[in-house]
């Protein structure tokens, strides 16, 4: 089979978006399929091209077996709601007038986020006339309402207007939640053509390790017991209360709250954190994806965090899997469908979203009761091999692909 994905996002990126990707057309080679991925010029999220890379209109190289198309776009940090639109919908301009340029495809599969990006695969593949395959990560134009980001009630129309238009053009549709097919449901999609595949894990990545003693030199965390938030750092997540609890938590010199990655709230959330003087707080950039297990390692409690909205308890946080593969205990301030995951698996405390006083309860059980923590650390490891390994799913993925083609 020869797949065609469109992803605004790949490699050397380092977000989910990028990993999902990657990790399931990896898989797909490994069994025989071609697979030519067509994404931005790498520069997420600092806004500006990636060493090694310049923004030409067309680049190649072959990652994993992997073709992997680099394509120009209108490079801005991942902030301001109108740089980051255009930089979208530069994109879905430039797949549309390259798609004619592209290789055969016996299928197209475009991801979401961003929207565009899933609108693009309707365009390409009709260029190409074969079928389409539209995988929802996240819902658009629901998540930038959420927290405000666009408040034109013509632009609110349109937006939804195209999101129940790719929803009913789609010839299959892959969410990865179970609310989210709900939500397409209600919206036009078809219940025949519509599978869940949830997000997973690379355990062969991802396994417990030894504290890496020289990262926890090098990032002042020795012989502290680490609450650690990972991943992007933006309006959706809520981040002040981490702060909060950190504030609370002040006087515990044994306790450090470590937060690794970018966004757009970083700079905001620093000069609070200087503000307040929470010197119990640790902050540093994105890593690359090869270093994360020895981030993991130096993490004793994963604190995945959002903000208190109804669309939130629709998604399912990626670095669960990843927590739980590493067998590190978890603080969950999201509800909803990761809430049912993370306390049918056994493997975390659950508080309210955004309540700095019960996270700060939550860390400080979890560092006190070493009987409740081995526990939820055992637990996880094996939860996640049996649910949410990555090549079980890749697997249920590419039999969609085939049966689309039958």
């Amino acid at each position: 089979m020869k797949i065609l994905f469109l992803s605004h996002y790949f490699p050397p990126e380092v977000n989910a978006p990028a990993t999902r990707t990657y990790e399931h057309c990896k898989l797909w080679v490994e069994q025989g399929h071609e697979v030519t991925v067509v994404s931005c010029v790498p520069h997420h999220p600092m806004g500006k091209a990636y060493p090694g890379y310049k923004n030409r209109w067309w680049q190649v190289e072959r990652k994993d077996g992997i073709k992997a198309i680099k394509v120009k776009t209108y490079i801005t940090a991942n902030e301001g709601f109108f740089k980051r639109t255009c930089n979208y919908i530069f994109y879905l301009l430039m797949v549309v007038v390259m798609a004619p340029f592209l290789a055969k495809a016996d299928v197209v599969i475009s991801t979401s986020p961003q929207f565009f990006n899933g609108l693009a695969g309707y365009f390409v593949s009709r260029i190409k006339r074969v079928p389409w395959l539209l995988e929802i990560r996240d819902l658009w134009p629901e998540s930038i309402l959420a927290v405000g980001a666009i408040k034109n009630k013509a632009l609110i129309g349109l937006l939804e207007w195209i999101e129940r238009f790719v929803y009913r053009k789609a010839d299959y549709i892959v969410p990865v939640t179970k609310a989210f097919k709900t939500h397409i449901l209600l919206r036009g999609g078809d219940d025949n053509a519509i599978t869940v595949i949830r997000n997973g894990v690379s355990l062969d990545l991802f396994e417990p390790l030894d504290k890496d003693q020289d990262l926890a030199v090098k990032w002042r965390l020795k012989d502290k017991f680490v609450a650690s938030y990972v991943g992007t750092h933006g309006m959706a997540h809520g981040l002040d209360t981490l702060l909060d609890a950190a504030d609370i938590l002040r006087t515990h010199e044994d306790i450090v709250f470590l937060m690794v990655g970018s966004g757009a709230e970083k700079d905001r959330l620093a000069k609070e954190v200087a503000r307040r003087g929470l010197d119990n707080i640790r902050m540093y950039g994105l890593q690359p994806k090869q270093l994360m297990p020895k981030v993991w390692s130096v993490t004793d409690v994963s604190l995945v965090l959002l903000r208190n909205l109804p669309l939130f308890e629709t998604v399912i946080p990626s670095k669960i899997f990843e927590s739980m593969a590493m067998s590190t205990p978890i603080v969950l301030g999201v509800g909803g469908e990761v809430k049912e995951i993370i306390e049918e698996a056994g493997t975390g405390v659950c508080i309210r979203p955004e309540s700095g006083d019960e996270l700060a309860a939550a860390v400080l059980k979890l560092k006190n009761d070493r009987e409740l923590y081995r526990a939820l650390s055992e637990r996880g490891r094996d939860y996640v091999a049996l649910h949410f390994d990555r090549k079980v799913l890749a697997n249920e993925y590419l039999d969609v692909l085939e049966s689309m083609l039958h």
